[in-house]
């Protein structure tokens, strides 16, 4: 099997996706949820769209770069709602999803 040219892509985006899962449902613990109702809301998107963005790198689909170009914005939303909590799981978040969105800026390129 040859190598996928996404492989580092997929792997930003799989990190991303769990980062995401793993920040709205620490969100969903803390104190005042409502506080937090935007970062989970886009916590679930981002994750939802890291999936299928490796997916669709994954199976080389020929929409992969107008995908991963939404995901970089996609992630970018994420992180600067998450980079705004002081929260170790938010901080983690904003980390991953900006990692994410520099390497579909750069797959895209």
């Amino acid at each position: 099997m040859k190598p996928n040219p996404y492989a580092s892509c997929i792997d930003a985006c799989v990190k991303c996706a769990l980062a995401c899962h793993h920040c709205s449902a620490a969100c969903l613990k803390e104190a005042d949820v409502s506080h937090m109702a935007r970062c989970i809301s886009l916590d679930m998107d981002c994750a939802a769209f890291c999936e299928l963005t490796a997916a669709a790198m994954a199976r080389e689909s020929v929409n992969a770069k107008a995908i991963c170009r939404v995901c970089a914005e996609v992630c970018d939303a994420c992180a600067d709602e998450c980079a705004r909590h002081e929260a170790d799981h938010c901080q983690a978040c904003a980390e991953a999803c900006r990692s994410c969105a520099g390497e579909c800026r750069q797959m895209v390129a």
